[in-house]
């Protein structure tokens, strides 16, 4: 572990960028949070509260589209201006005191995903060409642990904050923070290659290009396609969580203790996956994570407290492993001209699905035994691993 990270922070660019990460990070996991908590103390309503969370994911539908803008200006200069742009966004939060203005949350929320969804791109494509191809694997396994760890912390820090002195505060933390992110950075040193001239072809063909290259490469393909099915089961998974906390005779709060499990996890996974990726190549490295994740789930069935803490633990390092490896893979394997548009559609077939799970799984744990369904989950989900461990090798990049 501790090589890993020294082998990141001895690079210039990977260390700065994960310093902006964890600076970022941190205010970002309060401020979502907190959005929820303050719709709900304003109006009473559950219903709004959760509409928070869906304005923050909403654009992610819409991701390879938005991701056309990484690919028609230059990446840095592109962070640092979303970065400096979210941070005068979220002052506009002090205004939000009553009901009735509860729309400027909701539209600066909206704005913020959208945001996050163009940084997402723009910031893969600058990394493929400001840290070492040989470091990727690192470095998206400890931006991984970063954001894991942040999460864990940042919430009860946003929490506190908000009980003291309210909502507003907690925009204000959320701006300083996307200000020392642009900072940060304005000190990367990266010789960016020019982007291609604008062409008179339409924005939808231009779209199409990053998912036509995803579709049509030999190892990409699989790989996203596994994501995207792990994150679909992993939204149905979701959706039981609290079905077992009462099945172990635990109140909905046990949830917090679950979720904090599997972030540890995640964390774990993040710290070791850059010697791991390099010695099992990123498809079979994301084909032992889906194992390691159907069995965790399936072992979740069984009522028992040690053995769901063992299974949350579990799936906090299994299920990250596709993520980082379709990431690596995507960063090393797509041209540098295509990268902005192919990492948003990459994560738009990546958490779309997550969504849809969550949605299902709210339906079926009404219908179903949540042990029946979660020994289903898991058994089913084995089902993405023949595709994914065929050998592509000698196949050509399109």
């Amino acid at each position: 572990m501790t090589w890993t990270v020294a082998r990141v922070l001895s690079d210039r660019n990977a260390g700065l960028y994960l310093t902006g990460v964890v600076v970022s990070g941190f205010g970002s996991s309060a401020m979502w949070l907190v959005s929820g908590i303050w719709v709900k103390d304003l109006t009473g309503s559950n219903g709004l509260a959760a509409l928070c969370v869906f304005a923050l994911w909403a654009p992610t539908l819409i991701g390879p589209l938005l991701g056309t803008l990484a690919d028609r200006t230059r990446r840095r200069p592109l962070l640092i201006t979303t970065n400096l742009t979210l941070a005068a966004l979220l002052l506009t939060l002090f205004a939000v005191d009553t009901p009735d203005r509860l729309w400027i949350l909701f539209t600066v929320l909206l704005l913020y995903g959208a945001a996050g969804v163009v940084q997402d791109a723009a910031e893969s494509a600058l990394l493929a060409t400001a840290v070492d191809k040989t470091l990727l694997g690192d470095f998206n396994g400890l931006r991984m642990t970063a954001n894991e760890g942040m999460k864990l912390l940042a919430p009860l820090a946003g929490a506190g904050l908000y009980a003291a002195y309210g909502g507003a505060r907690v925009a204000l933390l959320d701006a300083v923070t996307f200000a020392l992110a642009a900072g940060v950075c304005a000190l990367l040193r990266v010789q960016e290659p020019p982007p291609p001239e604008a062409t008179p072809a339409a924005w939808r063909t231009r779209t199409a290009e990053g998912a036509r290259f995803v579709w049509r490469h030999p190892r990409l393909r699989p790989l996203v396609l596994a994501g995207g099915t792990t994150m679909l089961f992993a939204g149905l998974n979701g959706a039981t969580i609290y079905a077992v906390a009462e099945g172990l005779g635990h109140s909905p709060t046990y949830v917090g203790l679950l979720y904090v499990v599997q972030g540890a996890g995640s964390v774990t996974i993040g710290l070791v996956c850059g010697p791991l990726l390099r010695r099992l190549g990123e498809r079979r490295f994301a084909g032992y994570g889906i194992a390691l994740t159907a069995a965790a789930v399936a072992l979740r069935s069984i009522p028992s407290e040690p053995l769901t803490l063992v299974s949350c633990a579990a799936v906090g390092v299994g299920l990250p492993c596709v993520l980082i490896a379709t990431y690596t893979a995507v960063q090393r394997e797509t041209p540098a001209h295509l990268l902005g548009r192919t990492t948003a559609t990459a994560n738009t077939l990546l958490y779309a699905p997550n969504a849809l799970g969550l949605a299902a799984g709210a339906a079926l744990i009404e219908l179903i035994d949540y042990r029946i369904l979660l020994a289903t989950l898991g058994l089913t989900r084995l089902l993405t691993l023949p595709p994914l461990l065929r050998d592509t090798s000698s196949a050509p990049p399109p």
